[in-house]
């Protein structure tokens, strides 16, 4: 018997010592739940120059590719491979002997055409007189002119081959016909070559100004019309004009370029139209062929609307939402409508208006319709990393 009364008082001390632990953990506690806490940011319109990065490559300002305009062997080439020239030097020389040969008879043959002239132009002005006085047969005078008329015709002809002769002699001096920088010999001293070869002999380019050749996709050349259209968009055809870029390893060009043009037609294979811009390139920084990146600005959008990339969420069909503390206090949801990423902001098109309080932190605790306690977004938190991976807007 003394030990059940034991137990019974063990029993009863037990269960006072978990009231008093309950009571303990009601107090600390302080009872249920207040509403939860979130930060948010208020939107406000700004104005924001929008611009696009296009892939592109470069490519010389002019191209000469140097063919041999006569057959002969290469006697000189007078210039280093790579260096600059200037347009009028001497690249190669052609053996001019041959042609040269071929000039002197030419220029001979003419002289003997024009020594037979005098003497044809004579007898038929003599036998005209005295064919008018029947002194003479007609027949006679019209063998005259006749005679005279082949004469000058044969002068001709000996002139007209003396010029090709000359022209065939001044072909082989092989000369720059622009200024630029020279690429690879393809060949040496000795070579025998041919007139208009498909293989040139070298090419130079002009590398300064250089041009670069982007491409743009014909759906966002419709999309910036639209937004040009609607309003949304304002141009300035001088700002317009005006393009910078991004070499291959995503430094800045530091010279600043000119769009020249749209092309008119669209590319079938890859639904595309070509820009064309021109920058200066005093140091040969950028080489033909290189890939670079071309920053073309857009338009301005005098009401931008931007969103930090944390307070942009996804429902489960992937589409953008954003979380909003309404004027009662409570979560709202709103379906968006992005257009592209701004550094760690998205760009809206549709779905938030000035004045709007985005929630931007504590997303994961509430939702639409919660009571909350809205606390403002500090400069810590907004220079922070965002809380989850950010997709890019759907299309």
């Amino acid at each position: 018997m003394l030990l059940c009364d034991c137990s019974k008082h063990l029993i009863i001390v037990g269960l006072i010592s978990a009231g008093l632990a309950m009571t303990g953990c009601k107090q600390r506690t302080g009872g249920a739940p207040g509403p939860a806490e979130v930060a948010t940011v208020t939107i406000q319109s700004e104005r924001l120059v929008l611009t696009t990065e296009l892939p592109g490559r470069t490519s010389a300002y002019l191209v000469a590719e140097i063919r041999p305009q006569v057959n002969g062997i290469i006697q000189k080439r007078l210039f280093q491979e790579g260096a600059e020239v200037r347009a009028g030097d001497l690249l190669y020389q052609i053996d001019p002997a041959p042609y040269q040969a071929a000039f002197d008879q030419a220029r001979a043959a003419l002289a003997v055409a024009e020594a037979n002239l005098p003497a044809a132009r004579s007898r038929a002005e003599r036998l005209k007189g005295l064919a008018a006085i029947h002194a003479v047969g007609q027949q006679d005078y019209d063998d005259a002119a006749a005679a005279l008329q082949a004469a000058e015709a044969g002068a001709a002809a000996a002139r007209a081959a003396m010029e090709n002769a000359r022209i065939n002699l001044d072909y082989t001096p092989i000369k720059s016909p622009i200024s630029g920088r020279t690429g690879r010999s393809s060949v040496t001293v000795g070579a025998l070559v041919a007139a208009y070869q498909p293989v040139p002999l070298a090419v130079v380019q002009q590398l300064d100004p250089i041009y670069v050749d982007v491409t743009q996709s014909s759906a966002e050349l419709l999309r910036l019309r639209h937004a040009l259209e609607s309003g949304r968009l304002t141009q300035d055809g001088e700002t317009q004009r005006r393009v910078k870029l991004l070499l291959e390893d995503g430094t800045p060009y530091a010279q600043e370029g000119t769009l020249k043009f749209r092309d008119v037609t669209v590319e079938p294979s890859t639904g595309s139209v070509t820009l064309r811009m021109v920058f200066p390139n005093p140091a040969h920084m950028l080489l033909p062929g290189m890939f670079v990146r071309a920053i073309v600005e857009e338009g301005v959008n005098e009401r931008a609307i931007l969103a930090p990339q944390q307070g942009v969420t996804r429902d489960h069909k992937g589409n953008p939402i954003a979380l909003l503390v309404d004027p009662a206090g409570k979560v709202e949801a709103r379906g968006l409508e992005l257009d592209r990423a701004i550094g760690d902001q998205w760009l809206v098109a549709k779905g938030l208006s000035p004045g709007d309080r985005l929630i931007v932190e504590g997303i994961q605790k509430v939702r639409p319709g919660d009571a909350v306690r809205e606390v403002p977004l500090d400069a810590g938190v907004k220079s922070g990393a965002p809380s989850g991976p950010a997709a890019p807007p759907s299309n």
